[in-house]
């Protein structure tokens, strides 16, 4: 992994000189080499510039940075150690260049140094900013001969004459460094401003006698390159769960080639646009879902045609990908998994994902178009109603298992159980809180999603049995599995309620959809009962037949013996059941409707 990361550095060019770092810079204190009475501040900019960075080299407080440091070392309000430390160093440094001069007489005017004071108040400059100096409008970090003279000053605070070892992301022979440089870009998972990556200050981080760095050696040049990749791909990286998913190609890849930001994978959903981006799809007719899923088809291939084509340049061969999860714990980088594998390996595995999550939408008109993983995981969560910012509950309820789930989606592999019964205990109780009309579009587009786990888990099974090939992206009635069949037995008297009875609130599925999908025996036979009122009641409509097969077909299904009680895995069968069942009914209203449509318009036309 550091030796991907230092590569990642040297591609695309973010190494540094020893001894510096990049960091950002909150305001510059501008200067004259002309006008000794001029002074001005100017804010900084939001890039980060090279720093020099005396890192372990301090060794105590009674040292700083030099050049460029917070505002209360540059101009503490009582002289300290770390104070003395930077003006003497820019003493020095002015020797070896006459305009930095200018800095240290600066500080040394009182009435000058009231101005700057006052500037940096203006600016609302706080005693932990970081602040550097300008001379005639050119950044003394810019300065070839400061920088110089920073790479020869260093010197006498490193030791000399250690031990020479193999650097663990080289391999050449190097005198490790005591302490490595921190991390930046934790902040929002847990960590704090800059956390390690490589620590030994605990004995149990320890082996073979062997004392701090010596446990991992690397050297100076190679970790200050890891760390400025560290900070590029954080800085670039999305959350999910409470974690940083970093991701890098040993290639540059344009964006329309990494399958990582494809539309079954990104993360371009914003906290407050979820339920939303999640309802979305339902809300359209269903010819523009399924104009809307094609386009999506073709889009996910362009990239495949265009290399066929040569208008793209292929890809060096053996090109890998590389994967982190990282947060902070403690004021350390936590790695929570490391994934590596070839590109077309990832392509695949991705291209399997997509295609077992295929599965029809709630209307029946094609199948569910692509989401964002993100939008995806919030049928993980336990449901909400009124819930305003669900992705802000991912890194508590769903850390444990992120892990496992993305490396299942990234190699092809098995989903951990505790996916379906997550996305079971948000389907009962999303069916079980909700009887708002206006939202069916939402809660059948949320079931939708919710099914496609359950479809994935069961095909990737590791104890799969046959029939989980037959699970189609529609309804299948050759399908050998009672527990599905009663699924769809019960969209079946859910729909002939809601038929019969259109003005009645709470229904069959709010009512008994979550006892029916753990002891199916007990409520279709109450339904079953039940039935023969609502269908009476559709005789005016010339419903009754069509009802009256759909439910003859459902039971020569089920056959003899209705289960007592259902597996997760057979939760997840009756859940599906229910799902491309209801689908189907809704497609077969929207031919019918279109019939009618079709006929009325030809009488039309005929009178």
């Amino acid at each position: 992994m550091l030796k991907a990361l230092y590569d990642y550095a040297i591609q695309r060019g973010l190494t540094v000189p020893d001894g510096c770092v990049k960091k950002t810079v909150k305001a510059y204190v501008c200067l004259s080499s002309v006008n000794p009475d001029y002074a001005e501040v100017i804010p900084g900019g939001e890039e980060a510039v090279v720093c020099p960075d005396i890192g372990s080299l301090a060794k105590g407080t009674d040292k700083s940075n030099v050049l460029c440091e917070n505002r209360s070392v540059v101009f503490a309000t009582e002289e300290n150690a770390k104070s003395r430390f930077f003006w003497n160093a820019m003493a020095d440094c002015a020797q070896h260049d006459a305009q930095l001069k200018r800095c240290v007489q600066a500080a040394e005017d009182e009435q000058l140094r009231g101005r700057i004071l006052s500037e940096l108040d203006r600016y609302k400059i706080k005693p932990a900013d970081r602040i550097c100096f300008m001379i005639d409008g050119e950044s003394v970090l810019k300065r070839k001969s400061a920088l110089a003279w920073w790479q020869e000053y260093r010197r006498q605070f490193q030791k000399a004459g250690g031990q020479k070892v193999p650097c663990l992301i080289t391999g050449e022979l190097i005198e490790p460094v005591a302490t490595t440089p921190p991390i930046s870009g934790l902040g929002i998972v847990g960590g704090r401003a800059q956390d390690t990556l490589i620590c030994f200050d605990k004995a149990s981080f320890c082996s073979y006698n062997l004392k701090q760095a010596a446990n991992a050696p690397v050297s100076e040049r190679a970790m200050t390159a890891v760390k400025s990749a560290m900070d590029d791909l954080i800085r670039k990286a999305p959350v999910l769960a409470g974690m940083k998913f970093v991701h890098w190609y040993d290639c540059e890849l344009p964006a329309n080639m990494d399958p990582l930001l494809s539309q079954e994978f990104g993360f371009a959903v914003e906290e407050e646009d979820a339920e939303e981006d999640a309802a979305e799809e339902d809300v359209l007719s269903p010819e523009e879902q399924l104009r809307k899923a094609r386009s999506a088809e073709h889009s996910a291939d362009d990239f495949v045609k265009s290399a066929e084509s040569g208008e793209a340049r292929p890809l060096p061969a053996h090109t890998s990908y590389h994967i982190l999860l990282l947060n902070g714990v403690g004021g350390r980088v936590m790695l929570r998994r490391y994934m590596r594998g070839s590109y077309e390996q990832l392509r695949n595995s991705l291209d399997a994902w997509s295609k077992d999550l295929s599965l029809t939408s709630a209307s029946g008109a094609g199948n569910l178009p692509p989401c964002k993983l993100t939008a995806r995981l919030i049928r993980l969560l336990s449901f909400q109603k009124a819930d305003a910012k669900p992705l802000s509950r991912m890194d508590k309820e769903l850390s444990g298992q992120m892990a496992s789930i993305l490396t299942a989606i990234l190699t092809n592999g098995p989903l951990p159980d505790a996916v379906a019964a997550r996305a079971l205990a948000h389907l009962r109780s999303e069916l079980l809180a909700d009887d708002d009309k206006d939202r069916e579009n939402i809660r059948f587009y949320s079931m939708g999603l919710a099914c496609q786990w359950l479809k994935v888990w069961l095909l990737r099974r590791k104890d799969a049995v046959e029939q989980e090939e037959n699970i189609m992206e529609t309804y299948n009635p050759d399908l050998k599995n009672t527990a599905y069949h009663c699924g769809g037995m019960m969209a079946v008297f859910s729909r002939l309620q809601e038929t019969a009875v259109p003005e009645m609130g709470a229904g069959i599925l709010q009512r008994y959809y979550a006892s029916a999908i753990q002891s199916p025996q007990m409520v279709l036979g109450m339904l079953s009962k039940r039935s023969t009122h609502h269908l009476e009641k559709l005789e005016s409509k010339g419903l009754t037949k069509y009802f009256s097969d759909k439910l003859a077909e459902q039971s020569v299904r089920i056959g003899a013996e209705i289960p007592a009680t259902l597996t997760l895995a057979e939760q997840s069968y009756f859940a599906l059941g229910y799902y491309q069942m209801l689908a189907q009914m809704n497609m077969e209203r929207n031919a019918a409707r279109a019939r009618r449509m079709a006929e009325n318009d030809r009488k039309d036309t005929e009178e």
